[in-house]
């Protein structure tokens, strides 16, 4: 499932696309074509993502609702003409500046603004927005019994953390991921905040994910595994001090920690 970062980097390139654009809105697969009739021929007005839900605002009020889930992908192709339809395409959107087409979704609606704010409110604050509210976030993890590792993957306390950040955030702040919340100092909480805070920025810009200092370990030229550019996810040992890297099922996945600089 992808992370924060990438539906924020989304939102920024179909925008680029869609946005102040009228917007052919088709279902080549058949299954959204209903909802996609709604909004069909109409001027696509913003784009704006939340956690790992992505959110297009038409000029007749209508909201569509994409969560891309596991399985979902967007595929883009600029230019007027439109692409050839690859594959099982739930909705496909067509501007004259590019069309982008969207298969395997886990949720591909149109609905209401109100709809959108109720989707919205079941979730805790996103890093990558400037209205987000840390403190909602810090409380919440202070609160809980639950593991940190846990807390970071629940949606309603952040929104856009996923199995590489929460494992790499716990890294870089020492906390070992089956700590409660609510032992995790305020200090370390806020410092969690801001490391994941980071590390989504530096996501969006780089349009992939290295949680690594660049400063302390130079990135690989070229293709990189993931594991090349993180300290624990995905490594046998750690990045740092080259101890057997461990696993802990949190939130229904696999968290990475490094038993000797996450001791408690």
């Amino acid at each position: 499932m992808p992370e924060g970062h990438t539906i924020h980097r989304i939102a920024k390139d179909h925008t680029k696309l869609l946005a102040a654009r009228t917007v052919r809105v088709t279902s080549p697969q058949g299954r959204f074509a209903t909802d996609a009739a709604l909004v069909d021929g109409r001027v696509l007005e913003r784009i704006e993502a939340v956690g790992k839900h992505l959110f297009y605002f038409y000029d007749n009020g209508l909201v569509g609702h994409v969560h891309l889930g596991l399985f979902g992908k967007f595929r883009v192709t600029p230019g007027p003409d439109q692409a050839p339809v690859v594959g099982q395409v739930r909705m496909r959107m067509a501007s004259e500046a590019g069309t982008v087409d969207l298969a395997g979704p886990t949720d591909c609606s149109i609905g209401t603004a109100d709809e959108r704010d109720a989707i919205v409110a079941r979730l805790g604050p996103d890093p990558l927005r400037r209205d987000a509210q840390p403190e909602v976030a810090i409380d919440r993890m202070a609160k809980s019994a639950q593991p940190i590792g846990q807390l970071l993957l629940d949606q309603r306390v952040l929104a856009g953390v996923g199995n590489v950040y929460r494992a790499e955030a716990l890294f870089v702040q020492h906390i070992n991921p089956r700590r409660a919340g609510k032992d995790c100092t305020r200090a370390e909480l806020t410092g969690l905040w801001d490391t994941v805070a980071a590390m989504l920025r530096q996501g969006v810009k780089d349009n992939r994910i290295i949680t690594i200092d660049r400063s302390e370990f130079p990135i690989p030229k070229g293709p990189a595994r993931r594991g090349d550019t993180t300290y624990v996810y995905h490594r046998d040992v750690c990045l740092r001090c080259s101890s057997p890297v461990q696993t802990v099922e949190l939130g229904g996945r696999a968290c990475y920690y490094c038993p000797t600089c996450q001791p408690r």
